[in-house]
């Protein structure tokens, strides 16, 4: 594997055109899905990153620890083929540390997609 392959965070403007490209190289893929959000959060909801099981990834849910934190739960979803949803919540004394810059939540729905 070339270093072009381990790029991250591939420019693609849709994260679902990604997806169903990536599923049609034989890629393991799950899609993470903001479905909720209270305070700052610098992404909406239906904010969306697709990732594959090398933890490659496109689109964007949050930034900063909590997208390595569903990147990371992305993987395991794609293992274990069973979606789930993560809650993050900060103060606001924590929130530069984990991207949110004024403290708040974020729900995102992680599910693994199937053939």
């Amino acid at each position: 594997m070339d270093d072009s392959e381990l790029a991250v965070n591939e420019p693609d403007p849709d994260p679902l055109t990604t997806a169903e490209r990536w599923r049609g190289e034989g890629r393991g893929v799950a899609i993470a899905t903001v479905i909720a959000t209270w305070g700052s959060s610098p992404r909406p909801v239906g904010s969306q990153l697709v990732l594959d099981k090398e933890g490659r990834f496109a689109g964007s849910v949050s930034g900063g620890c909590i997208e390595g934190a569903v990147i990371a739960q992305g993987i395991e979803a794609i293992r274990d083929r069973k979606p789930r949803t993560l809650d993050f919540g900060v103060s606001n004394e924590q929130a530069w540390e984990v991207g949110l810059t004024c403290g708040g939540k974020v729900q995102v729905y992680v599910e693994p997609v199937e053939d």
